[in-house]
């Protein structure tokens, strides 16, 4: 029985950067560039929806139509397709604003192959990937800013005591040091992890940390 390939897009304004992005990715087992465009408004114009890529390997500054507005219109009009933002925006606003958009995952166009690889994998398997160093600048900027601020929105079916345990879960305090601050036992904040990756369906604290800002649940 053939394996099913993996169709990948590139979307991105270099072109010497597109052509050994395609090589890197043909010659993944099972992967293929089936898709290739300069900039978001060709990569729109050139979808076929009965042709649709399994996911798109999206650069953010591009003309005609950049990477944050390009997420934007694919999720909103084929959300079945992964975005994967690939770039050498190292900040913190953009990485933000590319989940905000829709993005699953955030890659430095700097990383090696396997972490290419890993990325694309985890999108489609998990639903997300951000590595150490870009969940770090995530949760560090929440935190700074929920320090000043209270920022949990109103939101249906949670309590105020899980409003207030998201609200640390999106700093760098740990579990233990979350109990602390709001006088539980371990125990019982384990209990709301649970419970919020129930409701959130999602497996682990990034996870909750990127619903969070996708929802609005955390406003920035």
């Amino acid at each position: 029985m053939n394996a099913k390939y993996t169709n990948v897009a590139i979307v991105d304004d270099h072109a010497l950067f597109r052509k050994g992005l395609k090589m890197l990715i043909n010659n993944i087992a099972h992967h293929e560039v089936t898709m290739e465009a300069a900039n978001g408004q060709l990569f729109i114009e050139a979808l076929q929806p009965d042709k649709l890529p399994d996911i798109v390997l999206l650069d953010i500054r591009m003309p005609e139509l950049d990477g944050y507005d390009t997420a934007g219109w694919l999720s909103e009009h084929y959300p079945q397709v992964a975005i994967l933002a690939l770039s050498t925006m190292d900040d913190e606003a953009a990485i933000i604003k590319m989940i905000q958009k829709g993005a699953k995952g955030y890659v430095l166009k700097n990383a090696e192959t396997d972490e290419l690889h890993k990325a694309i994998k985890s999108v489609l398997e998990q639903g997300y990937f951000y590595n150490n160093h870009i969940t770090h600048k995530v949760i560090s900027t929440i935190g700074g800013v929920m320090n000043g601020s209270s920022t949990i929105a109103t939101i249906i079916n949670l309590t105020e005591r899980e409003k207030e345990f998201l609200k640390l879960v999106c700093t760098e305090l740990s579990y233990a040091e979350i109990a602390k601050c709001m006088f539980l036992s371990p125990r019982t904040i384990d209990g709301y992890r649970e419970a919020l990756f129930e409701k959130f369906q999602v497996k682990s604290r990034v996870g909750l940390v990127l619903y969070a800002i996708k929802r609005g649940i955390v406003i920035l």
